[in-house]
């Protein structure tokens, strides 16, 4: 379904189109028409009729006949632009340094790093030992693993204490459904036991034969712990834990200390945590905190305490220590009070030291820990509009602290920090080929007034040159859900859209967290609609301020900002120019009700229960699809892919052909469908700026339809 907070990992493909509104571009091929079967949907006594309900059957060979006429009706309408996708190709293929290698880090006595070579798709990764002149072991290497798949993806991977036995998981059709793999990395040996329908994540104890590992339920939840023992057959591994409760997930890792593994039960608005001494994977599970309503907390291990991340007694979270042999609530001591204006995201210990992710103003910054000193400071930032995180830190005695920073005009920068001296070093930059000039671009930070009297952020970024004066185009960009924050981050590919005059304008509305847990709160449940309307008020600022025109503005959201871009043309339809939506979560009320799709129960404390009729009213209100009337809407591109696991693809199949029948206008609107993939698009390096490509050439052919003729 809709992307989960916790793994928005993911890459969202999203596609850009845009059209005229005083001359279309239409393809000479007519758009296919979905047969009707009418459906009855009955609930709390209101029936809803759905027809195009049989598009739900990826088995029906009539459906999968139909996603291959509407990709065949968006090839006719593209033809006449395979030159300037070959051309945006190039371009953004031509910034990309094609052999790269990441930045060393070190741990347990080896240097790890992921490399690239020119012209292949995938990562190698590779290990070196500490020693003079040592030799490089390539334990995955992605393009010979990929041979065979047309699609391909790496999930985790783990090596044991010893470092002798590699632990790694691979997903070949794009659910999201890992096989777990064991290597002896000496002899490249692998082993016959292949563990199924998992996560991906692989945890080790410190025996260096037990792993935990996680496993999915139809739904694919992540429901049970199971433990493996190398060498034994996968089907008599034991079962260590089954949530039972359908609102709630489970994981497994081990705490940097490496002392303990630690299993995490989570719903939306509580945890649950469970550790045990990793020296003895044959022990039981000790309860850390039961799970209270609406409480969550997250637990790191420093010495003889843990660290509690927690939003007890604060909304905007705090930080506790509490001893780790008595771990219950009433032992938490207060360590880090919350505060109304500062969001504390994340905590990341050291032996000596531990560093505190807050968020400010929209803002994120670091607070650094002295543990021996008892003293804290701030990492300061130049720019006035940037996103940094922690990076790679897995030793736990180090003193150094690295992280990333970036901008919307800065490229992806690597720093280690020293905690001890606060001495800072640059490691590496992201290379943009082609002369790129971050003082060529200009990025501003702006506040919208939303409806209700809220400043809603605005991120902008555009190239020198470009004109406020209503009549440059602009590209308008939104999520706000889960309170997952979009973060302003550098995309050598977005320079094909710059360089050609656009802006690109992240609207940082309710629903996500930038400004605190109150702006998440006020963007869900009963307040969802301030998301959409959060949106609207952004693109009429934008253009009020001239930065664009209605002429020239571009909405786009994908997966659930594919429905907040949906939810917002059923409001605004005369708004935008063209919306693009991406695996679009646009059919809630009849999703939230299937409780046998992937994520539904885990997500009633994010959109409600419609089982009760409360919340089946108000979602029914504000759903795409439920809502489409025959009226006139903008341009449209929907994307999807057959395997999606999170956005089933008959949600935006239904809805395309719901707008086909029903909308009033000529608009393009077009459906695409990829057979291979799902959620997030293609696996390969390469292979995703092919739609890049097309998604820029249906702005730039729709913008101007009299040169694409």
């Amino acid at each position: 379904m809709r992307i989960n907070k916790l793994h928005f990992a993911a890459v969202i493909v999203v596609f850009f189109i845009a059209i005229s509104c005083n001359q279309t571009t239409q393809p000479a091929m007519e758009p296919p028409i979905a047969k009707i079967i009418p459906k009855t949907l009955t609930m709390h006594g209101h029936s809803r009729i759905d027809n195009y309900y049989w598009l739900n059957d990826r088995e029906n060979p009539e459906v999968i006949e139909y996603l291959n006429a509407e990709n065949a009706y968006t090839s006719e309408s593209m033809k006449k632009t395979v030159k300037l996708q070959d051309e945006i190709y190039n371009e953004i293929v031509g910034r990309i340094k094609q052999t790269d290698i990441s930045v060393p880090y070190y741990y347990n006595g080896y240097s790890y790093y992921v490399k690239y070579e020119e012209g292949k798709e995938y990562p190698v990764f590779c290990r070196k030992q500490k020693g003079d002149d040592p030799h490089e072991q390539i334990f995955l290497d992605g393009n010979k693993m990929a041979e065979g798949h047309a699609y391909f993806q790496i999930g985790g991977w783990e090596f044991s204490t010893n470092n002798k036995l590699l632990a790694y998981s691979v997903d070949t059709v794009s659910r999201r459904k890992y096989d777990i793999y064991f290597k002896d990395t000496e002899s490249n040996r692998i082993f016959d036991e292949v563990i199924s329908n998992t996560t991906g994540n692989v945890v080790w104890a410190n025996d260096n034969k037990s792993v935990f590992y996680q496993v999915k339920d139809k739904t694919l939840r992540s429901y049970r712990i199971y433990k493996h023992i190398i060498g034994t057959p996968v089907d008599s591994d034991e079962m260590i834990y089954e949530e039972k409760d359908a609102t709630f997930s489970v994981s497994v890792y081990k705490t940097k200390s490496e002392k303990y593994i630690v299993l995490s039960s989570e719903s939306t608005l509580s945890s649950e945590c469970r550790f045990l001494d990793a020296d003895n994977p044959n022990g039981d599970f000790k309860l850390f905190q039961k799970r209270i309503p609406d409480v969550e907390y997250d637990i790191n291990h420093q010495n003889d305490r843990f660290l509690v991340l927690t939003n007890y007694k604060s909304k905007n979270f705090q930080v506790f220590e509490v001893p780790e042999d008595n771990t219950e609530i009433d032992n938490w001591k207060e360590l880090i009070p919350g505060r109304t204006d500062v969001l504390i995201e994340e905590v990341n210990v050291f032996s000596d030291f531990f560093v505190v992710t807050e968020r400010k103003n929209g803002l994120p910054e670091f607070r650094i820990f002295n543990t021996k000193e008892n003293t804290d400071h701030y990492l300061e930032f130049e720019e006035d509009d940037y996103f940094v995180t922690s990076s790679v830190n897995p030793d736990f005695n180090s003193n150094k602290f690295r992280y990333n920073y970036t901008s919307l005009k800065t490229p992806q920068t690597v720093y280690d920090y020293n905690m001890l001296n606060s001495e800072q070093k640059l490691l590496k930059q992201q290379e943009v080929l082609g002369g790129y000039d971050p003082d060529d671009y200009i990025t501003e930070r702006k506040y919208a007034k939303a409806r209700d009297g809220v400043m809603v952020p605005l991120s902008i970024v555009y190239k020198k040159g470009f004109v406020i004066n209503g009549d440059s185009p602009l590209v308008l960009y939104g999520y706000g859900s889960y309170g997952y924050s979009i973060e302003s981050t550098f995309r050598s590919s977005r320079l094909s859209l710059l360089d050609r005059g656009f802006a690109f304008v992240i609207a940082h509305i309710r629903g996500g967290e930038e400004m605190g847990r109150h702006w998440y709160e006020d963007g869900k449940m009963f307040n969802k609609k301030n998301t959409f309307f959060d949106f609207i008020d952004c693109a009429e600022y934008l253009i009020e301020e001239k930065y664009t025109s209605s002429d020239k503005i571009f909405a786009i959201g994908g997966s659930a900002g594919g429905l907040l871009v949906g939810a917002v043309i059923n409001y605004r339809p005369d708004l935008f120019k063209g919306v693009i939506a991406a695996v679009p979560f646009v059919d809630v009320v009849t999703t939230m009700l299937d409780e046998s799709i992937p994520l539904t129960t885990g997500e009633y404390d994010e959109w409600g229960n419609p089982n009760e009729k409360e919340y089946y009213d108000y979602m029914l209100s504000y759903s795409p699809y439920d809502q489409v009337e025959a009226k006139d809407y903008p341009s449209l591109l929907v994307t999807t892919g057959l395997h999606d696991s999170q956005v089933q693809y008959w949600e935006p199949a239904k809805w395309v052909a719901k707008l086909r029948d029903l909308k009033t206008d000529d608009n393009l609107l077009l459906l695409h469908t990829n057979m291979d993939f799902g959620h997030g698009g293609a696996s390969g390096r390469f292979e995703q700026y092919k739609e890049i490509a097309l998604e820029y050439s249906f702005m730039l052919m729709l913008l101007e339809p009299d040169s694409y003729q």
